[in-house]
């Protein structure tokens, strides 16, 4: 690997892992820049990373580089395939490494939310209008998901989390069990459990991942998990 493109923070994450690599940085909300400088690095001829956190597939930047490459109509192929001729443009080779996404690095500190059926909703808005947010959020608590929520809140986005809550609370009871992980894995991790009607009063920030339980969740001593179904038919002892 010749060059490292990366958010800032995460490029200091792994500093001890690059040493001596070119490294290309920027700050928030330079997504399409730092896509833009790894494609141009590997239309170069370079080895070049594009840097995320948790897993590059979810909510992160492996998407964006398809959809830029697409629009650019840059031909793509595959890890391990090579070109069948040299037509046009020369393809560049993408391989997508899976990571630990903050979803399953949060549950696994909280214990098992995820055991059953679940799904993801961000709160961030940036990109997807607020209204296509609550209608998923609506749905996911009608149809009893356990609902884990991605950037709940930030500097500037202070009123979502509460618009959510109030509608999962529709759907839910208030005592329902919700897992607040901060920093999961990070030196400033925290865990919580809270009530879904307490969770304005938790401290929430860009880097906690939450995560609802569903009506069948329940917390067990500093645990939350969510049963599967074995104990109904089952007997267990």
């Amino acid at each position: 690997m010749e060059c490292v493109v990366g958010y800032s923070l995460y490029i200091d994450l792994i500093q001890s892992l690059i040493e001596g690599k070119e490294t290309l940085r920027s700050g928030m909300m330079k997504e399409v820049a730092r896509v833009e400088a790894a494609i141009a690095a590997a239309r170069d001829g370079k080895a070049c990373a594009l840097v995320s956190s948790g897993d590059p597939g979810i909510y992160a930047m492996a998407g964006l580089v398809f959809e830029t490459c697409q629009l650019k109509n840059i031909p793509l192929l595959p890890p391990g395939r090579t070109a069948a001729g040299p037509k046009g443009t020369p393809p560049l080779s993408v391989e997508v490494i899976p990571g630990i996404p903050a979803l399953c690095a949060g549950a696994a500190l909280l214990g098992a939310p995820l055991a059953h059926d679940f799904a993801v909703v961000s709160l961030s808005d940036l990109l997807t209008p607020w209204a296509v947010i609550a209608q998923r959020l609506e749905a996911a608590a009608r149809a009893d998901f356990v609902i884990v929520i991605y950037n709940p809140k930030s500097r500037k986005r202070t009123w979502q989390l509460e618009a959510a809550r109030r509608i999962i609370q529709d759907y839910r009871d208030p005592a329902t069990p919700v897992g607040v992980v901060t920093g999961a894995m990070r030196p400033n991790q925290e865990v919580r459990i809270v009530p879904l009607a307490a969770l304005n009063e938790a401290h929430v920030d860009m880097q906690t991942t939450l995560f609802v339980g569903s009506r069948s969740s329940s917390r067990y001593l500093d645990f939350l998990f969510t049963p599967r179904g074995y104990s109904g038919k089952y007997e267990i002892r």
